[in-house]
């Protein structure tokens, strides 16, 4: 296997980073009764800007893909181990998905143990498009990822409908999960996960379409991303006509849209700080994205089971401002501020080197 570093791009890791940023800001709001519309998931169909941030992640795992393992291959690696090698860490990540959960089950007295969530999400995708970059050639790549998107839109459509839990993906995780799912309701014995199995295809094909952008950031073709956003968001805009955006269901159309914006979004970071030299903002959480991610998470769940999350809150946000400011305003100010807790630990671990690679 070669040992050649892969290429980096400051972009890449910026915009990693302000996506972690983003995830913590919408995941750890002080009261989740009062959450400004914006930083809320749509209820159900529809794309908020808060939806946008997971398709973001995985289609930087897609670009990270095409830095990372393509130019391996290219310089002489065996493909054998190059794939060993990408099973290995999406199955390290998958564990740690699972490792969180079972604390959460653990640490807050959850009724059931879930088996599904993000990092088990980011961690299939990873194999499975880190497969496919190294015995795919990028025509087949394409091909692979239109069938997904087409086939899961067949598939929805052959259900027979697109509402909570009577659609065929919530069918399906029902059927070989049951109530350890996200959502489940023992009274109709249907449930609901949005990191699901069924969903986890089209998923794929979110990174997939990282993969292809980031070849093309390899080899110098970035002319090609915006006019390529430019056309995933009129492809996704037009296909919601038929099949709404719906990040629970990690509909077709939807996997298009927000791959536009990301597009965009890839466009716009490596013109800004690639070529103009703009600060990468962000690049410290992006060289420790899944340690931020994983250590916020065990913060959450050690300081919720202790009481202190809520204590907190209450004692440094909502008792002084929700009489001056409303009940909004303290919400978002202690999501931001546990943002910047963790700005501030993966700014140290970046000055001191420390990288927890999986």
């Amino acid at each position: 296997m070669s040992t050649k570093a892969p290429q980096r791009f400051s972009s890449v890791d910026a915009l990693r980073g302000l996506t972690v940023a983003a995830m913590l800001l919408v995941n750890d709001p002080g009261d989740w009764g009062h959450v400004y519309a914006p930083l809320m998931h749509a209820e159900w169909h529809g794309c908020t800007p808060t939806d946008l941030i997971f398709p973001f992640f995985l289609f930087i795992v897609g670009v990270s893909i095409s830095l990372g393992v393509s130019p391996r291959l290219e310089a002489g690696g065996e493909r054998g181990a190059l794939l060993r090698a990408v099973l290995w860490r999406g199955t390290k990540i998958i564990a740690i998905g699972l490792l969180l959960h079972l604390l959460a089950f653990w640490w807050l007295d959850k009724p059931w143990f879930r088996p599904w969530g993000v990092l088990q999400r980011i961690g299939l995708c990873f194999i499975a498009a880190g497969a496919m970059a190294l015995y795919l050639r990028p025509r087949g790549q394409w091909m692979v990822a239109a069938f997904l998107l087409l086939g899961y839109w067949a598939l929805l459509a052959m259900g027979g409908s697109y509402a909570p839990l009577d659609n065929l993906a919530s069918r399906v995780d029902t059927a070989l999960f049951g109530s350890l799912l996200y959502q489940f309701d023992p009274a109709t014995g249907r449930g609901h996960d949005p990191e699901g199995l069924l969903s986890t295809l089209p998923a794929i094909a979110t990174t997939l379409l990282g993969v292809r952008a980031g070849d093309w950031l390899r080899h110098q073709r970035v002319g090609r991303l915006l006019p390529a956003a430019a056309l995933a968001l009129a492809v996704g805009g037009l296909w919601s006509l038929w099949l709404p955006l719906n990040k629970n269901l990690w509909t077709s159309s939807y996997v298009v849209w927000t791959a536009g914006w990301a597009l965009l979004a890839l466009w716009g970071a490596h013109v800004l700080i690639d070529r103009k030299g703009l600060r990468p903002w962000g690049r410290s959480f992006g060289v420790n994205a899944i340690a931020a991610y994983a250590g916020s998470a065990i913060m959450v769940y050690a300081f919720s089971a202790l009481g202190w999350m809520q204590a907190i809150y209450r004692h440094g946000f909502a008792d002084w401002m929700t009489p001056r400011f409303g009940p909004y305003l303290p919400s978002l100010a202690f999501a931001v501020a546990f943002v910047l807790v963790w700005w501030a630990i993966v700014r140290l671990m970046d000055h001191r080197r420390w990288y927890l690679k999986v």
